[in-house]
């Protein structure tokens, strides 16, 4: 490995976040050529959209010639099979490349024939990078999704220091500050669907559309067993304007449903808990059916607990405010019974800590006891 390989494949992984490639996954690509102790980027792509270049291949347009000889920077393993596009390895091994430097191996189980044996065969060096944890989290959602069937699970949370979402009157705008609640559009963009449960809407009214940064809606979710949804929601009236759709059981009144239908609204059905409740680990397998890879889960308490005692997050994001709300604050942030003891505890695994505004910010996968 060179001195810059590690900075290079950074800016791979970075410019791989610019794309919106769902159903497929982020990649970027970097073609650098190194003289010494200096280097030179050639070109750069990512994989903007499902169905047009992979990000080898937008890399290699813009370099041309010049990347005879030179080294890619690729943060996912190139493919090797006919999909949407032909197989980046070809195009690798026709433009030349001399070098590539992997960011991590393809998960996806549906593939058959490796793309760094195939490039090896082409006698092109290839090589691992020491970046491999941050490639793999840059597709953790598609790595769920290909190797399981099931949408990938990131539960959102805005909460005081003692836990709490509202004061003890209700009140809860805005327990986080502009810079936290900024972020979190930016959160909603990066996902392909929303979730909240019934009573959010029912309380909040809210939109969960993309306001304060750039980017597309998500598909709205609605997780409502009974199917009380009233038709003079927000999210009812822009049905026409924004994909939403509602997670529901056999309790749901058939007329009402016809009614939400009639507006735009698509319906999920799933089985009953023993609960009464959406099952919603078939709720995220019917998700991942209609290609969708990642959901944010932005409520509420409840909706928060019956998806933490599932074990189903995969990864937490969490705003936490400077401010006390007391102990007959309601509700607490997650509504659960939780663990028995600190070691049953779920936890994060490599979480990181930010400042937004004065809040702190965390985020991690979620890790369950065995």
């Amino acid at each position: 490995m060179t001195a810059f390989d590690a900075e290079l494949m950074a800016r791979a992984l970075a410019i791989a976040r610019k794309g919106d490639p769902s159903p497929n996954p982020h990649v970027g690509c970097v073609i650098a050529r190194q003289d010494g102790e200096r280097y030179e980027i050639l070109s750069e792509g990512f994989h903007e959209l499902a169905g047009h270049d992979h990000a080898e291949m937008a890399a290699l347009r813009l370099a041309g010639e010049d990347a005879r000889g030179a080294t890619a920077y690729v943060s996912l393993e190139p493919c090797n099979h006919q999909g949407r596009t032909p197989p980046c390895v070809d195009a690798l091994i026709q433009a030349g490349i001399r070098r590539v430097v992997v960011g991590c191996r393809d998960p996806n189980p549906n593939v058959t024939g490796g793309g760094i044996d195939r490039l090896r065969e082409a006698g092109i060096e290839v090589e691992m990078s020491k970046l491999e944890r941050d490639a793999h989290e840059l597709i953790e959602a598609w790595t769920k999704y290909v190797t399981t069937g099931h949408t990938f699970l990131s539960l959102k949370l805005a909460l005081s220091l003692d836990g709490r979402i509202a004061t003890r009157t209700g009140a809860s705008k805005w327990i986080t500050g502009g810079e936290s609640r900024a972020f979190s559009h930016e959160l909603r963009a990066r996902h392909d669907a929303v979730m909240v449960g019934i009573n959010t809407v029912l309380t909040d009214d809210p939109r969960l559309t993309v306001r304060a940064t750039l980017g597309r809606n998500p598909i709205r979710v609605i997780v409502d067993s009974k199917l009380r949804l009233p038709l003079d929601k927000k999210l009812v009236k822009t049905a026409s304007d924004v994909s939403t759709c509602v997670v529901t059981t056999e309790e749901a009144d058939a007329r009402h449903m016809a009614a939400l239908e009639e507006v735009g609204l698509s319906i999920i059905m799933v089985p009953a808990t023993a609960e009464g409740r959406c099952d919603m680990r078939a709720a995220l397998r019917e998700l991942a059916k209609r290609e969708v890879v990642s959901v944010l889960c932005e409520g509420g308490a409840e909706l928060a607990g019956s998806m933490l005692a599932a074990q189903h997050v995969d990864r937490l994001h969490a705003f936490v405010a400077p401010l006390l709300l007391g102990p007959r604050g309601r509700p607490g942030a997650v509504d659960w019974a939780g663990p028995e003891g600190i070691s049953d505890a779920p936890r994060l695994a490599y979480p990181r800590w930010q400042l937004h505004g004065d809040d702190a910010y965390v985020t991690g996968r979620m890790t369950y006891p065995k």
